[in-house]
């Protein structure tokens, strides 16, 4: 497989954040603090003496991330109600900078820029964090889409905050639970790209021993069904068959919207997923597929994209 350039694993280059990531060092909190001083009240020296934040606290790494939107990217008024899903920035950004290298493959190495190029993002949640990094970062134009009108409207929220921002991104309701792009993608339109997080777990049961071990892990005390760090809930967090299952759907669905998508891309968290994908993507006749490994530290994902011509 690895010797077919249209059936591809492609590793980074080295282990770490994407070359473009803003995020590379290590975060600079005087200057963060100086762009959003509500994060002054979560540093203090760690064990090390650095100045750090408590990872453990859903207050800090919100607070930090709103630092980080504020500084790196000029989104100003960023929140997320209580719960939901508060991504880690910098590996978000690594998908939007590793599609971005994927665009520029078929464009003579050139990575496309500005409205011309249009995103659909899949499950975008109450922190829309693709399309603000996407916008600012390369100029594209994105559709945001969700099943949950709460997320809806915080991620609506969010861009009434920033003048011009509701100009390139767009949000729309997913109206049923069993579709991915059935609804959202409408007749005639095209995109250059679609991308998804999506639910990682196939149960709640499975969702919470999740989040007890990354407690253990932070050297916090887990009892109960304490709160996630990054939060999340319900389908941000689980659906029936986890992740294979959902990426497979939608495999299946996109045959549907062959033609109005040039590359359907996911992440896909668990490298033991990745056969179950590999055969849906087989059975659904797609000939291109590429799988992209990234890595922050010592956590590593990826992300499989495939294209029905090209």
């Amino acid at each position: 497989m690895k010797n077919n350039p249209r059936c591809a694993v492609i590793a980074a280059a080295k282990p770490g954040l994407h070359p473009r990531n803003p995020h590379l060092g290590r975060y600079d909190f005087k200057q963060l603090i100086k762009a959003s001083p509500g994060l002054a009240g979560f540093v203090a020296a760690n064990a090390y003496g650095d100045e750090s934040i408590d990872f453990a606290d859903p207050a800090a790494v919100r607070a930090l991330n709103r630092a980080l939107l504020v500084d790196s990217y000029g989104v100003a008024g960023w929140d997320i109600p209580a719960q939901y899903l508060c991504p880690p920035i910098p590996g978000r950004a690594d998908y939007l900078h590793y599609l971005a290298d994927l665009l520029a493959a078929g464009n003579g190495g050139v990575i496309p820029r500005g409205a011309s190029v249009r995103v659909l993002d899949i499950g975008t949640g109450a922190n829309c964090i693709y399309p603000l990094i996407g916008t600012r970062s390369y100029g594209w134009q994105f559709v945001a889409s969700d099943i949950d009108p709460a997320a809806i409207a915080s991620a609506q929220a969010i861009l009434d905050a920033n003048p011009g921002l509701g100009e390139t991104i767009g949000l729309r309701l997913q109206p049923s639970r069993e579709a991915i792009f059935t609804g959202v993608i409408k007749t005639g339109e095209h995109f250059d790209l679609t991308l998804c997080n999506p639910p990682f777990h196939a149960s709640l049961a499975e969702a919470n021993a999740g989040t007890q071990r990354k407690w253990k892990n932070l050297g916090k005390p887990a009892t109960g069904s304490p709160a996630l760090n990054f939060g999340g809930q319900g389908a941000e967090l689980w659906c029936k068959g986890g992740e294979e299952a959902f990426v497979r759907r939608m495999i299946e669905e996109s045959t549907q919207f062959r033609g109005q998508c040039s590359w359907f891309t996911t992440l896909v968290s668990k490298s033991a997923s990745l056969p179950g994908v590999y055969r849906a993507l087989k059975k659904a006749g797609v000939q291109d597929h590429r799988t992209i490994e990234m890595a922050q530290g010592q956590k590593k994902s990826r992300f499989v994209a495939w294209a029905y011509s090209g």
